[in-house]
C-alpha cells in the first residue's frame, strides 16, 4: 500500500518527464503588450505637451551643437555672431523704424454720402473735443475740400484723392500749395498708412482751413492778360 509521500513522488517523478508548457513567441508578445498598455503602468508618463516641449527642445539643442560645430569658435563663436545680428536688426529698427504699409493714395476722399464744408467742419470738432484726431484730421481735410468746391476753386469730382486735391487746389491758391500738400500727407498717413495724429497736427489741418477762407484764388486767366496789356502799352 502506498503512503501519501510516496504518492507524491511518484506524482513529481511523472512531472518532470512531461516536457515544459511553452507559448509561442507573437502571442506572448501581444500578451505582454496589453499588459503594459494598462492605466496603472502609465500614471506617471509625460503629458503630450510635455513630450512635445522636450521634442522641440532636444531638436533645438541638436541644432546649436549642429551650428556650434560649423562655427569658427565653437559655441562662443556662435554666441557673437547671434549677438552681432540682433544688434544689426536693432540698429536698423532704430533707423528706419517700424515697418509700415505704404499710403494708398487711390483711394477716394470722400464716402458716397455727400456733405457739406460746415458739416465736416462740425463732425471734425465734435471728434477734436473727445481726443478722437485721426478722425478729427479725416473730416477736416474733408471740409478744405469740400469749401474750395462750393467756393468753385474745385470741380465737384468723385473718387479725388487728398494728393489730387492739394494739387489742383494749389493751381488756384498757389500760396498754399506747400501747406495743402502737408494736409493731404497727414490725411493719407492717418487713413492708410496706420499712423495716429496728433492735437498739433489737427490744428496745423484746423488753421489751414480758416487760412484758405481768407486766401483770394489766383485765377489762371488774370496772368495772360496783364501781358497782353502790357504789350499793347509798350512803345513799337
Amino acid at each position: 500500500m502506498l503512503r501519501a509521500g510516496d504518492t507524491a513522488a511518484a506524482s513529481l517523478a511523472r512531472s518532470g518527464d512531461e516536457p515544459p508548457v511553452t507559448i509561442p513567441r507573437d502571442p506572448a508578445r501581444e500578451a505582454a503588450r496589453r499588459e503594459l498598455s494598462k492605466r496603472m503602468y502609465h500614471e506617471n508618463d509625460p503629458s503630450l505637451f510635455q513630450r512635445a516641449l522636450n521634442a522641440f527642445w532636444d531638436w533645438v539643442d541638436k541644432l546649436f551643437g549642429t551650428a556650434a560645430s560649423a562655427t569658427p569658435g565653437g559655441a562662443l563663436g556662435l554666441v557673437v555672431v547671434i549677438v552681432a545680428v540682433l544688434a544689426v536688426l536693432g540698429a536698423l529698427w532704430w533707423r528706419l523704424g517700424t515697418p509700415r504699409r505704404e499710403p494708398a493714395s487711390s483711394a477716394a476722399l470722400f464716402d458716397d454720402r455727400p456733405r457739406s464744408a460746415a458739416e465736416h467742419r462740425a463732425a471734425a470738432e465734435a471728434h477734436a473735443a473727445q481726443g478722437h484726431w485721426n478722425q478729427a484730421v479725416q473730416e477736416r481735410m474733408r471740409a478744405i475740400v469740400r469749401s474750395l468746391e462750393e467756393r468753385a476753386l474745385l470741380d465737384a469730382r468723385p473718387g479725388r484723392t487728398a494728393d489730387e486735391a492739394a494739387a489742383e487746389a494749389g493751381r488756384a491758391l498757389p500760396s498754399q500749395l506747400d501747406r495743402l500738400r502737408a494736409a493731404a500727407r497727414d490725411f493719407d498717413d492717418v487713413t492708410y498708412g496706420g499712423r495716429r495724429a496728433s492735437e498739433t497736427s489737427y490744428h496745423g489741418i484746423a488753421e489751414l482751413d480758416r487760412d484758405l477762407e481768407r486766401t483770394k484764388p489766383q485765377l489762371a486767366s488774370s496772368t495772360p492778360s496783364t501781358a497782353h496789356n502790357a504789350r499793347q502799352g509798350a512803345p513799337e
